[in-house]
């Protein structure tokens, strides 16, 4: 499960504790997590950087229950965490076509359970884009948008990993046919690794004080 970090530049461990809790060091072995991207059924966009009085944060809890949708969970904060500057992700990632993206969003948890958007970022894979290791996962480096925001003491924080957000994004359609006119569609195996050897992360900019 993706980890989270509490200082500047820190890198946070993704640990497997059932996709829904963060910040503990992955065990040697673990298994991935994995979900199916349908691009028929492609998964939705909710709120972000948009143009429409769709944009901006945007309660996710439906988004994150589809079973196309990985989400990993800190514990509460036990103080406030400012986080000022830009944010990345580094997931280790495999798939059953060459052609897919991988979506990377940070939220903020309230107490309540609403889920709020905060910042996010997509990367488009194709054959040869990023490096991949010799069982063939690869290491799919993910910008976020910068933001600058407070999580209140309490709130948690929450990492989604999927493969699409459309419309805000032409659904990949898996086959590498151009997206405007493609007509086939793969329906995409995904997996998300998170063992030492393999340590997905988010890097967050915490503003110490």
């Amino acid at each position: 499960m993706l980890g989270l970090a509490a200082r500047r530049g820190a890198r946070a461990p993704v640990s497997p504790a059932a996709r829904g809790r963060a910040g503990k060091a992955p065990p040697p072995i673990s298994q991935p997590d994995r979900f199916r991207y349908d691009p028929a059924d492609p998964t939705p966009s909710v709120g972000g950087v948009l143009l429409g009085r769709e944009a901006g944060a945007r309660d996710n809890r439906a988004l994150e229950a589809r079973a196309d949708v990985c989400t990993y969970t800190s514990a509460p904060l036990e103080r406030d965490l400012e986080i000022v500057g830009p944010v990345r992700a580094e997931v280790f990632f495999s798939s059953s076509t060459q052609w897919t993206d991988v979506f990377v969003r940070l939220c903020d948890v309230q107490p309540s359970g609403r889920s709020l958007n905060v910042c996010d970022g997509l990367l488009r894979l194709t054959p040869g884009r990023v490096e991949k290791d010799a069982d063939g996962v690869l290491r799919v480096p993910v910008e976020l948008w910068p933001t600058a925001y407070r999580f209140p003491r309490g709130h948690r924080l929450r990492v989604q990993v999927a493969s699409g957000a459309h419309p805000r994004f032409v659904r990949n359609l898996g086959t590498g046919e151009p997206l405007a006119s493609g007509t086939r569609m793969v329906v995409a195996e995904q997996q998300v690794h998170h063992e030492p050897a393999r340590p997905s992360a988010i890097v967050l900019p915490v503003l110490e004080g």
